[in-house]
């Protein structure tokens, strides 16, 4: 570094004379034609907020907290409230991991490490894939990664990236962001009734295909069928077959490995969060064959001078922090901390009762089915597939007209189409479970 700190950050130690040969390269006058910032909102010195004690703030927030509706939600599409234990909090709350840095000095993270060690350990069992990362920022950049990964490992001149027609768009979005820097191209392939057109996929996939992504459950809550066709179908052509779950469902549903996964993406933060609406947990694990080309943090047990087991981040050269360009990927961080708690409340349910969980969200979903289903002018569920947690409704009613009426008695649930609703019964108690159903019988007649 050179220049001088005296009026700025050692981190951005450039001179006056820098600053204006960087700007004249490039065409400005100042630093602030770089910025098209509305004028509404720039900031002016001022904040313009009146000064409060701390009672009259917390009376202000309570306040504006109280006009929340309060709802009990059955939404569902990626965002499940399981109940989430007591323990989880007073554990992950400690200092030591809530204010934790990045584990780059092993000698003093050897507990965070250990616990990453084990949320890696548990997608790996979950999955049967040789290796899983220690986490992304969510499932959607999780599946960018998967094709980015895929077109680095695939020895093809082709460059075209298949996805489900019913891909939520905002995954859809992340992953034609990921892909706008490169040749990839996303294109869909058609569903049927809830799940794949094996048929429709077949017709589509050729040797230019480097990735197949499909989901179980999907979207809608339907369990995918032909995982295993699909994964012979993308070995016959040489592309990779990326599969979209979660914890709670690969731990009843057949492992990816023996369907033919190659990698697996989602999100983990079904375990260890409530519904928080973005904040999530990319899972994204991988077979072996593909360890150096695995986005991301890897913890790695070894041994230490005396011969004890030690935990470290591993096979760093991959990252962008050290490999610049040259990176497998330009993510530089982690939800490390979400993944900590993931992994804990996976140990508190432990293998059986994580199994259970999924098991009863199976009966749970069919139950509220079946309930909904003796009503005119309800159809439950629209698709004839096993589901997990969710399914898709037909209303005779407007479904708008039928969410709305539904909110006024306390309940949300997800407007799908013109007369689809879709509802969800993770983390719902019975209780509110049956009183739901006797609100679809009032706005339903």
């Amino acid at each position: 570094m050179h220049g001088s700190h005296a009026t700025g950050s050692p981190y951005a130690p450039y001179t006056e004379e820098d600053r204006t040969a960087m700007l004249e390269t490039v065409g400005a006058e100042a630093v602030d034609e770089l910025f098209d910032i509305p004028a509404d909102v720039q900031f002016d010195g001022r904040f313009d907020i009146d000064a409060r004690t701390e009672r009259e703030t917390r009376r202000l927030v309570r306040s504006i907290l109280d006009r929340n509706d309060d709802v009990t939600e059955l939404l569902g599409r990626g965002h499940y409230g399981y109940y989430v234990p007591s323990l989880v909090d007073h554990l992950a709350d400690r200092s030591e991991f809530l204010t934790s840095y990045t584990q780059y000095q092993p000698e003093i993270s050897q507990g965070f490490l250990q616990a990453l060690f084990e949320y890696q350990s548990l997608l790996v069992e979950l999955t049967g894939l040789g290796v899983a990362n220690c986490s992304m920022y969510d499932a959607a950049t999780a599946l960018g990664e998967a094709a980015t990964l895929a077109d680095r490992v695939r020895d093809t001149t082709g460059h075209r990236v298949l996805v489900p027609e019913l891909l939520r768009e905002e995954r859809r979005s992340t992953l034609e962001n990921y892909v706008a820097g490169t040749d990839l191209a996303v294109e869909t392939y058609p569903v049927a009734d809830g799940t794949v057109d094996l048929a429709g996929l077949t017709d589509l996939v050729d040797d230019g295909v480097v990735m197949i992504y499909a989901e179980s459950p999907t979207v809608r809550g339907t369990i995918e069928e032909d995982l295993a066709a699909i994964g012979d179908l993308a070995a016959d052509t040489e592309a990779l077959f990326v599969l979209g779950s979660d914890p709670v469902a690969l731990s009843l549903l057949e492992r990816p490995v023996d369907v033919g996964a190659d990698v697996v993406v989602g999100d983990a933060s079904v375990l260890g969060l409530p519904t928080s609406y973005g904040m999530g947990l990319g899972l994204f694990a991988t077979r072996e064959d593909y360890l150096r080309q695995v986005p991301g943090r890897l913890v790695g047990a070894s041994e230490d001078a005396t011969d004890r087991r030690a935990f470290t981040l591993t096979l760093q050269t991959r990252e962008q922090h050290i490999r610049r360009e040259r990176a497998t990927s330009n993510i530089c961080t982690n939800q490390a901390w979400v993944a900590l708690r993931t992994a804990m409340h996976a140990a508190v349910l432990g293998p059986s009762g994580l199994v259970e969980l999924a098991e009863r969200d199976v009966q749970r979903a069919r139950d509220l089915a079946a309930r909904l289903d003796d009503f005119v002018g309800v159809i439950a569920s629209v698709h004839d597939r096993h589901h997990l947690r969710e399914f898709v409704a037909r209303v005779d009613r407007p479904a708008r007209a039928v969410a709305d009426d539904l909110e006024k008695r306390g309940f949300a649930v997800h407007v799908v189409g013109d007369h689809e609703i879709q509802i969800c019964i993770a983390g719902v108690c019975d209780e509110r479970i049956d009183e739901f159903v006797a609100a679809v019988e009032e706005v339903t007649r």
